[in-house]
């Protein structure tokens, strides 16, 4: 091999894994194991300190979570990354080294909304808390941050609607902020959108979507960027001070473009226990393996769902951002060259009632709460995933009653069509 840059696809199959060196084994092995037997006295205490990398306990690193780890920051552009129990384990580990009591992030409204849910409510347990603007606004974004802001949030793709996020415009003000911008990337995936080459600071991922991409695995990733200075300010003392979790080791000025990521594990996964298990990450590598192929067919497909629905005079809107009349069209085609993902909504004539006659008549989309399956998958939002959001969260999420949210998968497209023309004649009869 020549030092050349390595492709997407020779990524997504050979980063972060070599053969195994005691077997020979070429995929990656399942290490089912808690504990690592130390050499001896001195080798466990130079693990400890951080002066040796290597494993001690599976709570903290595994081999096989660690090459998921690996994997994910090389088809990111990241300097490190580590694995976790969810994508919503991955939000709180991303905020962890970041925030302390009294401290706030600024979130995009376009949300997810159990992420919306988890920033307004549950992390106020932590004694921290979110402001929510439309990062549309770039005035408002940079109002909101304030002395105790510590991040800015988005989602490259927001679920549901497909509205796609400046992230450069957003870096910018992160930048200028002195703050980290964290990028939601699981709706887009590295094959359609790199943020850190964008100017984002930490990228997370819900691997349960389409990293796995067949429904089997519950997991998330955090990637650093290695990028930011966390001793520029006083803002990140867990990073640029002594740390007293750690016996005050000071971990930016020691470990470098790694400290996010070993601060993350030494202390984040060992006191939250957020670890993803070995048999998930397994699987989650071996769905890597084929991201790029379905990528393609998940964006092909989704491109010609949502022309056809566009058409349909049974349909009031479509928010694909791959559509030409859609307001974020030029966002994509400049951000995302690839296409605008597969996920997006749409409003069908009949309101409410016919949504719920759409769901309930649909035969090949699966009825489900997640996105990014090879399969269909459809779900009514506002009475779903965002219905612990009030009416006007639902609206300014892009989850208001009258829409469906589709997650195209890479079914022949024929039979997509079908299916959703069927369940609409009966919707709206």
């Amino acid at each position: 091999m020549t030092d050349r840059p390595q492709g997407f696809d020779t990524l997504a199959i050979h980063a972060g894994t070599a053969p195994d060196p005691a077997t020979g084994a070429r995929q990656v092995p399942i290490y089912q194991t808690t504990a690592y037997v130390f050499k001896d006295a001195d080798h466990a205490a130079r693990l400890f300190n951080l002066e040796e990398v290597g494993y001690i306990y599976s709570r903290l690193t595994n081999p096989t979570v660690a090459a998921l780890a690996n994997r994910v920051a090389a088809l990111e552009g990241g300097a490190g990354a580590i694995a976790c129990s969810s994508g919503h384990a991955a939000q709180i580990m991303a905020l962890f080294p970041l925030m302390g009591p009294g401290k706030n992030i600024v979130a995009s409204s376009r949300l997810y909304g159990g992420t919306i849910t988890q920033f307004s409510q549950t992390i106020k347990r932590f004694g921290w808390s979110a402001k929510f603007v439309d990062t549309d606004d770039l005035k408002a974004v940079e109002a909101a941050i304030d002395d105790n802001t510590r991040a800015l949030f988005c989602e490259t793709i927001a679920n549901p609607g497909g509205y796609i996020s400046d992230i450069p415009a957003l870096a910018r003000i992160a930048d200028l902020k002195g703050i980290p911008l964290i990028v939601d990337n699981t709706t887009a995936t590295p094959w359609l959108a790199r943020p850190i080459e964008m100017g984002a600071t930490l990228v997370v991922h819900s691997a349960t979507k389409y990293l796995t991409g067949n429904g089997t695995v519950t997991g998330g990733i955090v990637v650093d960027s290695g990028k930011f200075n966390w001793s520029a300010s006083d803002k990140f003392p867990s990073l640029s001070q002594p740390e007293p979790a750690y016996h005050g080791l000071v971990f930016h000025p020691t470990l470098g473009s790694m400290a996010y990521t070993f601060h993350s594990i030494a202390i984040g996964l060992r006191d939250l226990g957020m670890t993803m298990n070995p048999q998930g990450a397994h699987y989650t590598l071996m769905g890597i393996e084929t991201l790029g192929l379905r990528m393609e067919r998940h964006v092909k497909n989704a491109q010609i769902v949502a022309e056809w629905l566009e058409q349909d005079p049974r349909v009031e809107a479509v928010t694909y951002a791959g559509l030409k009349s859609s307001p974020w069209h030029r966002r994509a085609e400049a951000l995302l060259p690839k296409g605008a993902g597969a996920l997006f909504t749409f409003a069908l004539k009949g309101g409410y009632d016919a949504c719920v006659k759409l769901i309930d008549n649909v035969k090949l989309f699966s009825h489900v709460a997640n996105l990014g399956d090879t399969r269909s998958l459809i779900i009514h939002s506002a009475s779903t995933t965002h219905r612990q959001l009030s009416p006007e969260q639902q609206v300014a999420a892009g989850a208001p009653p009258n829409v469906v949210r589709l997650s195209i998968g890479i079914e022949d497209v024929a039979d997509i069509i079908a299916d959703l023309d069927q369940a609409m004649a009966k919707a709206t009869a």
